[in-house]
């Protein structure tokens, strides 16, 4: 395994020099063999002009970026009055590759516990506060998620190797989203609170663009029940702030939008107060195609999908695909109505 090597003799004085750039080489993911002695993996790329470096070096993916790096380090030392050589090495005898990258190993898992750790303290703080004052809760909650996520992201950038601990703090991370999603989608949405879909007549109702089974479902359900003239936006981004009398729905901190094991459409069925027998197994066939599960394993299901597939695949417009889904879970509820099932 090749290594890139950074060898530097820096100058007493300025003392800040010194932290500088030991604290860049800690940015950069660089880890320390030896004194002034720093180890990066070898990233194959070809010396680019250095004003597009400057402009394109933020956007390089992480494996290419290790040399370019260390190039502007070593230009720091020297124009610092310091002196530093960067050489390509592999280790012979004394450390083993293995060793090395225990050391990157070492080096990440301290940082992404560090993000473990803090992730446990806003759970346990949330827990404390929601009863108390949850509107102040739900701002620092956001606050600390949306702080953890730029920490997990940098660090995730210089994990070169992708060390197990990363999924536990990804995981943890989207727990703690998920949590928020389900707050919010509880306490946001005044009509969802109260039950039923009174006062939901006359409101737009977004999503992403692109629907699928649960939102082209969802989309279903807020005709038939709700408002047979619903309108409907979709937008690019999977976050959107809603305008005055939208409703948000299968997308991040809707007002209706997964909670737990539920997909958005058991979630909106839940929360309009609907009970019909028939329509819990549509909602079944419907959470079985969204969560790729096979929890309910109705037999229906294969052949509803099937068709979905086939009218995304030659329908791109949003609302064409929801009319030409609607005629489909309408036949759907008529068929469990008609075996009247339990």
């Amino acid at each position: 395994m090749d290594w890139l090597l950074l060898i530097h003799q820096i100058p007493a004085k300025p003392a800040y020099f010194r932290a500088k750039i030991w604290r860049r080489l800690q940015q950069l993911g660089a880890v320390a063999i030896k004194q002034s002695v720093y180890a990066m993996p070898r990233q194959e790329q070809a010396l680019e002009d250095l004003t597009w470096i400057v402009k394109e070096i933020a956007a390089m993916p992480r494996q290419e970026q290790a040399l370019e790096d260390l190039t502007w380090i070593v230009k720091e030392i020297a124009d610092g009055g310091g002196e530093a050589t960067m050489i390509k090495a592999r280790f012979l005898e004394g450390l083993s590759d293995q060793q090395v990258v225990g050391l990157f190993h070492a080096a990440r898992e301290s940082d992404y516990a560090k993000i473990l750790a803090e992730a446990s303290a806003v759970r346990d703080d949330w827990r404390c506060q929601v009863g108390e004052s949850a509107a102040d809760g739900l701002r620092e909650f956001r606050g600390r998620l949306e702080k953890l996520r730029k920490q997990f992201a940098e660090v995730v950038r210089i994990d070169f190797f992708n060390i197990p601990e990363q999924l536990q703090a990804e995981a943890a991370l989207s727990d703690l989203e998920t949590t928020l999603i389900e707050h919010r989608a509880t306490e946001l949405t005044a009509p969802a609170k109260g039950g039923g879909v009174a006062g939901l007549a006359g409101k737009t109702w977004v999503t992403r663009k692109n629907v699928y089974v649960d939102r082209i479902a969802c989309a279903w359900l807020v005709q038939r029940y709700a408002d047979p003239d619903a309108r409907f936006k979709f937008v690019d981004s999977g976050r959107y702030t809603p305008g005055q009398d939208e409703i948000r729905f299968d997308m991040a901190e809707a007002e209706y939008t997964h909670v737990m094991d539920k997909c958005s459409f058991e979630v909106m069925v839940e929360r309009f107060g609907l009970a019909d027998p028939a329509l819990i197994q549509v909602a079944k066939i419907i959470h079985d195609i969204d969560l790729k599960e096979s929890a309910f394993g109705l037999p229906e299901t294969a052949g509803v999908q099937a068709l979905f597939d086939g009218i995304t695949a030659t329908a791109a417009d949003d609302l064409e695909r929801i009319n030409r889904a609607s005629a489909i879970l309408d036949g759907l509820l008529a068929f469990f109505k008609s075996r009247n099932t339990p």
